[in-house]
């Protein structure tokens, strides 16, 4: 028996070679994935969509030696995000918040866009994005394409993320900022910076220096509370020893449509927050609505529905909500089939969040039918096997069928049964999960999310934080904020330079050089 294993091992590893040298790539690849893999002499092909929390954990957790690891990201980095406000007023440099995704010694990664999937013949469709990395996180692309080609895979992960919500308010896209990725951190210090230095200039006038000098947070979760913390540290600290003069123009404001910000935390942490920003000359204006975002000149004009004229603001940062990735939109309509038998469904939406439904096993889940008419063109096939199982959703009861080596996790993924939030939290927990399926061999309980507690700086180097367990505020929370976030920072390297620059910034103050 062994000797007719090597054999068989042999003649596959032959096949592929004889394969590969005809020009047949991609076909090589594929046979030897589906056929060879039973034999063991190659490793089952997992390529990951997408470098952000749940993506660069699976793949830095997925042990090499049992799968062929594969990632493809329009970002040729995964980003910190708890860091990106500290890094856009300058506190820590860029490079200390990012980890390059070739650090992970993977098989492949292609910096590309996935355009299309085809679940039938496990291809996925790519477009390079090797020009950089604008529009990863807006869902912006160039008008020039790049090439595109076939990435195959034995099982795929999507972990596409998600981008920001803008409601379509006018003006938004074109003129706010946002902060979900180091890109919109480097634009935010330069234009905060440079709102300070039109400001300082002789020809400008009192009425301008306020308009410019005006800033204007919409969003009161805790991405938009810490960057007007941070904000609040770097012209206090800093700026204020450089533009004295300026300091009674500067104005702080924090727009919210709900009735408090921090709305995921207790009453009375929220209450200590909205508190503290008031001592600190923080605006926080609760129940406001922003309906639009013009230019004037070299500053921005906001229609907020509660105020009787418009304001005038030197930068707009937005961070208001999420909404799913194209990619996943274009999944969630499409009809799968499964097998010859006429077995299949749509791929499940969460009537919730809008994205893909998966089971506790993180397994992506179709919304069972019948007999398919739909046009062939959005339908695939699959002689895989599935499971089919009654389920509860968001709004009804369905039968769902479970589509074969195909799974999602992070922001993109809605478990079944679980009303989990979008945070960075879950998805590298959910990735640390589905790392251990793979690793060994699948099996195992249902994912359950693991609630660590939920944190915001403040400013002034304090901070709240909430768990199952207990509460902190105050000068303890921010020791608490900072030690958490340095040693869950992904590399060595960015666990030694993160409390260098806190220490150089404490000591010469922050960076506010414009390059």
């Amino acid at each position: 028996m062994a000797e007719a294993g090597r054999c068989c091992r042999s003649t596959s590893r032959r096949a592929v070679q004889c394969l590969r040298r005809a020009g047949g790539v991609q076909t090589a690849r594929r046979w030897a994935s589906t056929a060879s893999a039973d034999q063991g002499s190659e490793k089952e092909r997992v390529v990951i969509l997408g470098s952000g929390w749940a993506g660069y954990a699976l793949a830095r957790k997925l042990s090499p030696a049992k799968a062929t690891r594969i990632l493809i990201s329009p970002r040729s980095h995964f980003v910190f995000t708890p860091l990106l406000a500290s890094t856009s007023v300058g506190t820590l440099e860029f490079r200390a918040a990012i980890e390059p995704v070739r650090r992970l010694g993977l098989a492949e990664f292609h910096q590309a866009w996935a355009t299309d999937i085809d679940f039938g013949r496990k291809v996925i469709r790519v477009e390079a994005n090797t020009r950089g990395d604008v529009g990863a996180v807006t869902g912006a692309r160039e008008a020039a394409k790049g090439p595109e080609f076939d990435v195959a895979y034995d099982k795929l992960v999507l972990a596409v993320g998600c981008y920001s919500q803008t409601f379509g308010i006018e003006g938004v896209e074109q003129h706010a900022c946002f902060l979900r990725d180091i890109g919109d951190a480097r634009i935010i210090r330069l234009r905060v910076l440079e709102a300070f230095e039109k400001a300082a200039l002789p020809t400008t006038g009192d009425g301008e220096r306020r308009r410019l000098l005006h800033f204007a947070v919409v969003g009161g979760g805790p991405t938009g509370i810490e960057f007007a913390a941070e904000l609040h540290d770097l012209v206090h600290e800093d700026l204020a020893k450089l533009y004295p003069a300026l300091m009674p123009h500067v104005a702080i404001s924090v727009y919210d449509i709900a009735p408090k910000v921090l709305p995921m935390f207790d009453r009375n942490l929220a209450t200590y927050a909205t508190d503290m920003f008031a001592r600190q000359g923080i605006r926080v204006k609760t129940e406001h609505h922003l309906e639009r975002i013009r230019r004037d000149g070299d500053a921005l004009m906001l229609r907020i529905r509660e105020e009787p004229d418009e304001l005038g603001a030197g930068l707009v940062v937005w961070s208001t909500g999420l909404t799913q990735n194209p990619l996943t939109g274009r999944l969630l309509g499409r009809h799968v089939r499964l097998g010859g038998g006429g077995l299949g469904g749509r791929i499940a939406r969460d009537a919730r969040t809008g994205g893909i439904v998966t089971d506790g096993h993180m397994r992506v889940q179709l919304t069972a039918s019948g007999t398919d008419h739909d046009d062939a063109s959005s339908s695939s096939s699959s002689s895989s096997s599935t499971e089919t199982t009654t389920t509860t959703t968001t709004a009804t009861t369905a039968t769902t069928i479970t589509l074969p080596d195909v799974y999602a996790i992070g922001d993109c993924a809605a478990v079944q049964g679980q009303r989990l939030p979008a945070t960075a939290q879950v998805a590298s927990q959910q990735a640390a999960y589905l790392a251990r399926q793979f690793n060994r061999g699948g099996g195992g309980s249902a994912f359950r999310f693991r609630n660590l507690g939920t944190m915001a700086y403040l400013g002034s180097w304090r901070a709240i934080h909430q768990s199952s367990a207990d509460e902190l505020k105050g000068w303890a929370a921010w020791m608490l904020w900072r030690t958490a976030y340095l040693t869950r920072s992904m590399s060595v390297r960015n666990k030694l330079l993160i409390p260098v620059y806190w220490l150089a910034t404490w000591i010469f103050g922050r960076d506010i050089s414009r390059f």
